[in-house]
């Protein structure tokens, strides 16, 4: 299975992941052949791209940090519970435990899988952002928690304020959300004020731990002590506030927004390793790109030497140095493939990564 950009999709290709509608029900499944009907769709809804089976991706297997179904059925809950907020209906008591219980579930998933990187390009639509945005913050989050030995409690009180991060987004009128210009000053005070509102949204509805909502109020301080709303600096954000703000930018800068187009992996962690220090705290910096591979598997990627190839293996100590199966020579024309590993082939350590292309 490889990731095939939106742009470079073409008909008779293979789907090799099921894509979700704006519903959470299945638009796309597994094995279906695309037509072109098919492909206007997915530009439609915003897919930054498919997932495909096909002879040169045939061996490669890409394992999930959550399982797709409890992905799904997380977005759904979050889903109720943004717009029942936002329809100013009361909660009843089975809708924030439904969240909590999709908390333990990501942590159980997560745990079992705690060896793994996160190695997947998300797939999500225009529509569904805000919902698929707080469970990936909630499950990188989540990661860099037991990256960290926090303990399953600690992990669940990061877990649930990382998924309700941005529920004071529900407040902000969706024209100023959706704005596809620059916003004017009025416009951004209103969207900084999403953080205040959350938090004291959370603090009075729903019975959950106090670092839970505090970590909402802080996920945009800034570790140089230029961010929102207070200002705070350094140690004196909240550990879950640090985190999240780190997995919030990481996610929102790999999708596509109104505004711009998403950024590679490779783009994005590379904005945060740049940012590390100023934005976000340079020690946790240290454990997110090791946990999140910039040139995730079934990638394809021009090397140095412009061969192309197809990522198949990650190293975490060594996320830039993974195995591949190369495909074609300097020129562009096919090779019969053949394997080699960044991190372990002497004859391969002159060689780098240049940038994620199509074939």
């Amino acid at each position: 299975m490889r990731f095939v950009p939106t742009l470079c999709l073409r008909e008779g290709m293979i789907v090799g992941k099921k894509l979700y509608g704006n519903n959470e029900q299945v638009l796309i499944a597994e094995k279906t052949e695309l037509k072109q009907t098919y492909i206007d769709k997915i530009k439609l809804l915003g897919f930054s791209g498919v997932y495909v089976e096909d002879n040169i991706s045939k061996d490669i297997h890409i394992e999930t940090m959550i399982n797709e179904d409890l992905r799904i059925k997380a977005v759904k809950g979050i889903k109720e519970l943004f717009v029942a907020s936002e329809k100013g209906s009361k909660f009843s008591t089975p809708k924030i435990d439904k969240a909590k219980l999709m908390v333990e579930s990501i942590i159980r998933n997560i745990l079992e899988n705690k060896n793994l990187m996160v190695n997947m390009i998300d797939l999500k639509t225009f529509d569904d952002y805000t919902f698929y945005h707080s469970v990936n913050v909630a499950v990188l989050s989540i990661v860099i928690g037991v990256a960290l030995d926090l303990n399953k409690n600690e992990l669940y009180k990061l877990g649930l304020g990382a998924l309700m991060h941005d529920i004071g987004k529900v407040f902000i009128e969706k024209e100023i959300l959706n704005k596809k210009g620059k916003l004017t000053d009025n416009e951004y005070v209103q969207v900084k004020g999403h953080s205040e509102l959350g938090y004291r949204y959370l603090k009075e509805n729903f019975d959950i731990p106090i670092t839970s909502y505090v970590s909402a109020l802080q996920h945009h301080e800034r570790f140089d002590g230029n961010g929102y709303p207070d200002g705070k600096s350094g140690k004196n954000i909240s550990l879950f506030g640090r985190i999240i703000s780190i997995t919030d930018v990481y996610d929102a800068l790999t999708s596509d927004r109104p505004y711009r187009k998403a950024l590679l992996p490779s783009d994005a962690i590379e904005y945060i390793m740049a940012n590390s220090g100023s934005m976000f705290d340079p020690d946790l910096v240290k454990i997110f790109v090791r946990k999140i591979a910039p040139y995730p598997i079934g990638t394809c990627v021009r090397l140095s030497n412009n061969i192309r190839a197809i990522v198949v293996d990650n190293y975490e100590y060594f996320v830039m140095r993974p195995k591949l199966k190369i495909l074609t020579d300097e020129n562009k024309n096919p090779v019969e493939p053949y394997y080699i590993d960044l991190k372990n082939d002497k004859n391969s350590m002159n060689i780098t990564i240049v940038d994620i292309v199509d074939m």
